[in-house]
């Protein structure tokens, strides 16, 4: 099982005693790829978001400068928002990012978990499914085609045309980013795409019946079972102990999904939240290296395999030296344990 991280490459604002600067922010992203590299973990995304506080609104020029600094490790998006975006300059810009990085990158296409972006280009909210299905049509036709001909209603035309630079890999990986729309997941099978799953809420086994749903359309696609991956992005935390993990998780934890909650209609969230997310069922991956071991390996059986798990560190806000520790645990225990 692969293990990676997730960033939304989110500066420390929530909390004004520990606020940095942007740079160092970025500065401070950088190194933890690095050494997210170094201790042998599998991949690292950055996401995308256009609103305060987050500093992902170009994240393969973020995946670029880091591929320059790593040997071995995948980089790629969690999630590009291909809705809001040109297909044509997606591809050349993770075709670009394939290049530098020898063939390490990757793609993971969705519609985000913010609606920030579709103002901000002028996009209407009414097209919100119609605009992501004619773009992915339009990258999937792209990426399999040095040359198209092309013609849908939210871009003008191509005819005929050659799209450059091609990537080292082929077919350029491309992964599609779901929540918990049914919809979105037979799309993904009947593509024979590999899917990413967000959880970060409820119970994981709970997916189950979406993750069949899109591993049945792959079927009935005539794509081959090992075509159909299946990974799981969720909020995690590994500590020395899980009593350590909890600790240091929870404020910052706590604060930041009471905050998202104002603007989505949540209550605050609460300790006994918190922990019946982080308990065995839950959504959240905080503990030691041990007790999330075993509790991935049991998302993983309830959701009939799973080839990748994510961790979104973000959340919480924790010192730089906080998240590198725990960047470390997972390459040197929890990477092991899951082997």
């Amino acid at each position: 099982m692969e293990i990676g991280i997730d960033s939304f490459a989110a500066m420390m604002s929530g909390n004004e005693e520990n606020a940095i600067s942007d740079a160092l922010a970025m500065e401070q992203l950088l190194d933890r790829i690095a050494f997210a590299d170094q201790v042998g973990l599998d991949y690292f995304g950055i996401g995308e978001h256009h609103r305060k506080g987050f500093l992902d609104s170009a994240p393969t020029l973020i995946l670029a400068a880091a591929a320059a600094q790593t040997k071995n490790i995948r980089l790629g998006t969690a999630v590009t928002v291909l809705s809001a975006a040109d297909p044509v300059r997606v591809f050349q810009q993770h075709a670009t990012l394939d290049l530098i990085s020898g063939g390490r990158a990757e793609m993971v296409a969705g519609r985000g978990s913010f609606i920030d972006a579709y103002p901000l280009f002028g996009l209407d909210l009414n097209d919100y499914d119609a605009l992501f299905i004619e773009k992915l049509d339009l990258l999937l036709k792209i990426r399999d085609n040095e040359t198209i001909s092309w013609s849908g209603k939210f871009r003008p035309a191509l005819k005929n045309q050659s799209i450059y630079p091609r990537p080292v890999q082929d077919p350029f990986p491309v992964w599609l980013g779901v929540g918990g729309t049914p919809s979105s997941f037979v799309r993904a099978g009947m593509l024979g795409l590999p899917l990413m799953v967000a959880i970060i809420g409820g119970e994981t086994h709970r997916f189950r019946p979406l993750v069949d749903l899109y591993r049945e359309a792959g079927k009935k696609a005539g794509h081959p079972a090992e075509q159909l991956k299946v990974g799981l992005h969720s909020l995690g935390y590994i500590g020395e102990t899980t009593e350590q993990a909890f600790e240091s998780f929870y404020p910052g934890y706590a604060a930041a999904m009471t905050k998202i909650g104002k603007e989505r209609g949540w209550p605050p969230t609460t300790r006994a939240h918190f922990e019946a997310q982080a308990g065995p069922t839950g959504a959240l991956l905080v503990g030691s290296a041990e007790d999330v071991a075993a509790k991935i390996l049991r998302h993983a059986q309830a959701l009939g395999g799973i080839s990748r798990v994510t961790f979104q560190l973000d959340t919480a806000e924790l010192p730089h030296e906080k998240i590198k520790a725990s960047i470390g645990l997972m390459g040197t225990r929890l990477k092991h344990l899951l082997a």
